[in-house]
């Protein structure tokens, strides 16, 4: 019985990346859908549903992807409306990286300190990393500021993020170096989520500030979001300050990436979102 995993993605091409991955994870044959809504989801799941039956069914899972995170959780509540009863197999939701990405960052500052009862800052963290991320470390026990250059995008990402997992992270506009400074002056914990090449913080924000403990960074591509780091630090100590690297956090995404596509095999039941990945990286942590 071959181990089945359909990919939904909402872009005009499936991804090539979570396609490796999938066979990395242990899917024996993957089939990638480019274009897929909420619309046009529905013959594609009575496919994945309606033809092994049992056990045998575990065989089958699907993985919803692309580089829209509202439209992948948009497809991902359609997926899961046409389950019912045993009429089911696992799903996993993962646009752009952002659950896997999120919750490796956040689950590497966990096992290196304490979360709880920290100010934590998440610099441009609009994006669905960025808002994946506020999310966790808001739920672990922090108190999140969440930042954009537009008060109105970081308003509706607090707003979003309020929906989605129940908890409150504070909104706040941040357009420029400076501003940015001021933000983290406070903040024992930083994480960087800015599109690829963009600086978000300049070195002398961070290095001689007493108050920050930890820093993380997802963007791997020169100039980094955090000035003053390595891609590949990994927990690296900048005088009493912890450091987490894209490439640092990257290896336990992969990881976390393929632990997910196996355990999705391992039932016909499983649903994995941001809460079921960010338990699963704890424990690979």
């Amino acid at each position: 019985m071959k181990k089945l995993l359909f990919l939904f993605d909402t872009d005009s091409y499936a991804s090539v990346f979570d396609t490796v991955v999938a066979y990395d994870g242990g899917a024996d044959r993957v089939t990638g859908y480019a274009n897929v809504t909420p619309g046009n989801v529905g013959a594609l799941v009575d496919g994945t549903i309606f033809t092994r039956g049992g056990k045998d069914k575990q065989n089958t899972a699907i993985f919803v992807g692309g580089g829209d995170m509202g439209k992948g959780e948009a497809l991902f509540t359609a997926v899961k409306k046409k389950f019912f009863g045993p009429f089911r197999v696992s799903i996993m939701l993962d646009p752009n990286g952002s659950n896997t990405t999120a919750a490796a960052g956040v689950a590497l500052l966990a096992k290196a300190g304490k979360l709880k009862g920290k100010k934590a800052v998440v610099l441009a963290g609009t994006g669905p990393v960025g808002m994946r991320a506020a999310a966790l470390l808001a739920q672990a026990g922090a108190d999140v500021t969440l930042t954009s250059r537009s008060k109105e995008r970081a308003d509706n990402a607090a707003n979003a993020v309020e929906k989605r997992f129940g908890v409150k992270v504070t909104p706040l506009q941040a357009a420029d170096d400076d501003a940015r400074g001021r933000t983290v002056k406070d903040a024992q914990i930083v994480f960087a989520a800015g599109a690829i090449g963009c600086q978000l913080l300049k070195k002398s924000d961070w290095q001689n500030n007493p108050n920050i403990e930890m820093l993380a960074d997802v963007n791997a591509q020169p100039p980094l979001g955090i000035e003053g780091i390595e891609a590949t630090d990994k927990g690296k100590d900048y005088d009493g300050k912890l450091v987490f690297g894209a490439l640092g956090i990257g290896g336990l995404k992969l990881k976390l990436h393929r632990g997910s596509i196996k355990q999705l095999f391992e039932s016909s039941e499983g649903v994995l979102d941001a809460e079921e990945i960010y338990a699963l990286a704890k424990d690979m942590a």
